[in-house]
């Protein structure tokens, strides 16, 4: 495997980083993330964040306390859910736990390729800069979970329909469900929680300036200025193409992994053979507070229901 050194001046190298895939994943080596890192090794993984979209490190020790310090590393932190139940002494940790779906929904979903697939909390109007994930407690083998690349889904759209999307705008929420039955107690959550924003079809990321094609499968439920015959064709054709298999990339857990990913520019798809397993899953997740997303016309995202997200 091809390795190389991320840097931004002549100091000496303090990580490794492997890429996985050829447009997104890479696999870091020489930290320890139970430690403080140096400026130079935040920038080293920073960019290599930015670059490769979703980055991994392995055999980490850590507990709650060592990764919430981890995570303030590179911001201030979200709390862990706005819908969902954390850890009252750890509140930035949402913990993703084998069967937590069991008492939110019911039924079995339409299913459609892109179906499970999501960028997290894009109801909300300033959605994670980043998500952090630690597997505590990992099967040996199931529970894989993918990323894709929007960047390279967008680079790989026709000039025509670039110039469609460019000017598109979505509205996102936690109501599209895609054929499942919530169940009353989890519509009562979000009747309680709910956020719903404008969003656009394609972002620009604040650092590399690249154009991102910004579709949150679960959540982006409509194009604002079409009919529903139109919006629903034109979504499930950016769904479908923003997941083809040569823009993603697929990992194996291990106990002590730990995954960050570009929120900004990467959706991702929770692993659906857990509950044919019989291992136990445990994994913790922490968010990175975000700023608005900015569209190829400079507009803004708007909020039309709910407040933004906030730090812990």
């Amino acid at each position: 495997m091809a390795s190389e050194t991320v840097h931004n001046d002549t100091a000496p190298k303090t990580i490794v980083v492997k890429p996985a895939a050829l447009d997104i994943g890479a696999e870091i080596d020489g930290v320890d993330l139970s430690q403080p890192l140096s400026a130079q090794q935040k920038t080293e993984i920073w960019d290599a964040l930015v670059q490769w979209k979703v980055i991994s490190f392995r055999s980490q020790k850590l507990n709650k306390r060592s990764f919430i310090n981890f995570s303030r590393q590179f911001g201030a932190l979200n709390r862990g859910h706005n819908i969902h139940d954390v850890d009252p002494e750890f509140p930035e940790i949402y913990g993703v736990v084998k069967g937590r779906q069991s008492n939110r929904q019911s039924g079995q979903p339409t299913f459609e390729p892109w179906t499970g697939w999501h960028t997290d909390l894009t109801p909300a109007v300033n959605p994670p800069t980043a998500s952090i994930l630690w597997g505590k407690i990992v099967p040996p083998n199931a529970g894989d979970t993918q990323w894709t690349n929007l960047v390279a889904a967008y680079d790989a759209l026709s000039p025509t329909m670039k110039k469609i999307v460019d000017g598109l705008r979505g509205i996102h929420t936690y109501l599209n469900y895609g054929g499942i039955t919530p169940t009353p107690e989890y519509m009562e959550r979000i009747a309680k929680n709910q956020k719903v924003s404008e969003h656009p079809i394609v972002r620009v990321h604040p650092e590399s300036k690249e154009k991102v094609l910004w579709v949150s499968p679960k959540f982006l439920l409509e194009i604002v200025g079409m009919t529903p015959t139109e919006s629903n064709a034109i979504l499930a054709m950016l769904k479908a193409h923003a997941i083809r298999p040569e823009f993603t990339y697929r990992l194996r857990w291990r106990p002590g992994s730990v995954v960050m990913w570009d929120n900004r520019s990467t959706a991702h798809l929770a692993p659906r053979d857990l509950q044919r397993d019989y291992h136990d899953r445990k994994l913790f997740r922490t968010t990175l507070v975000g700023d608005l997303p900015v569209g190829v016309d400079g507009q803004q995202s708007k909020a039309l229901e709910g407040s933004p997200l906030l730090a812990a």
